[in-house]
């Protein structure tokens, strides 16, 4: 395969071992790799545009500039691909935390091989298409959306409510986003953690919640009534662009 034809990724991990050993992996499998051991010369990698980066496996724990703010950074310069950070913290607010900044998926070490290809794979599949079952359309094709009184833009992330514009974090778009893929269809709780947050289906975890509610604090006219973003009692959660009228 030509180096022009394969997906760049770029490995941000100061353990030397463990980086060697992600690069040859994932050579093997076809990708074009380039590893680096800090945060600053990973921000210098990103800004080449001669190579460009497709998907970044971002250590937490890195020297000088942890990779929260590394994420962080990356995103705040626009940039979208996706990033999924490795860290040895298994707290969910950890997680949280790496999910606010921009992180696509969050890996726990130690971690399996063959879970760090699918996860990659999977990442870099999203990029064609987002949401699965019914109403799974091209990403490329939700770039301006309207419900309610409410314009998204996913492309530039501007959003405007009644008129005013408004703000969501990272995480908070890419769950909007993920309902809007599903638009009517019930998303059991597991499948939303597992296709979201890249969590288990049954980690006890409230980040679901907390950001549905910042959604409907959001979006909706009577947050404690909601119309858009409703929770089906043991079952899981159903976006309605269009609200059933009583």
């Amino acid at each position: 395969m030509n180096l022009e034809n394969k997906k760049h990724i770029l490995v941000v991990e100061d353990e030397e071992h463990l980086a060697v050993g992600i690069k040859y992996n994932l050579e093997a499998e076809g990708f074009q790799v380039t590893a680096v051991g800090n945060g600053l010369v990973a921000l210098q990698a990103i800004e080449n545009e001669a190579l460009p980066v497709d998907l970044i496996v971002l250590d937490l724990m890195l020297p000088g500039m942890s990779g929260y703010e590394v994420c962080e950074r990356v995103r705040q310069a626009g940039k979208r691909m996706p990033i999924l950070m490795l860290s040895a913290r298994t707290l969910s607010e950890d997680r949280t935390r790496g999910f606010e900044v921009g992180a696509s998926q969050y890996l726990v070490k130690p971690f399996e091989l063959e879970e760090l290809l699918a996860r990659i794979k999977n990442l870099l599949s999203q990029n064609t298409v987002v949401g699965s079952g019914k109403g799974k359309l091209p990403a490329q094709n939700v770039v301006e959306y309207e419900f309610g009184d409410a314009v998204v833009n996913f492309q530039t992330y501007e959003i405007t409510v009644r008129g005013k514009a408004t703000r969501l974090t990272q995480l908070q778009i890419k769950v909007l986003k993920f309902f809007v893929m599903n638009e009517g269809v019930v998303v059991p709780r597991a499948k939303l953690l597992e296709e979201v947050w890249g969590m288990h289906g049954n980690m006890n975890t409230r980040a679901p919640d907390q950001v549905l509610r910042q959604l409907r604090k959001t979006f909706e006219l009577n947050p404690s009534m909601p119309v858009h973003f409703l929770t089906i009692r043991d079952a899981g959660y159903r976006f309605l662009k269009n609200p059933v009228q009583s």
